[in-house]
């Protein structure tokens, strides 16, 4: 059964949503892992914690990150 990539709200303690995984955030967005590492890399993607060794992301700011990105302007 394939994971849900957007758990919801009440998923995690106290009503907050647990942190996504590099995998997780990669399906949500389309694109393949190496991509968000080499965005993390670059200082271009979304904001990323360590927590330890591992990367972790908030969906509110993976959310932020995606909303802020320009769009194609189709109007001209």
């Amino acid at each position: 059964m394939p994971r849900n990539p957007r758990p919801a709200a009440d998923a995690g303690g106290a009503g907050r949503a647990p942190l996504a995984t590099p995998e997780d955030v990669a399906i949500y967005l389309g694109v393949p892992v190496k991509t968000l590492y080499q965005w993390h890399y670059r200082r271009t993607g979304p904001n990323v914690l360590k927590v330890g060794r591992h990367l972790r992301y908030r969906w509110q700011e993976v959310d932020a990150w995606l909303n802020a990105q320009t769009s194609y302007d189709l109007t001209a």
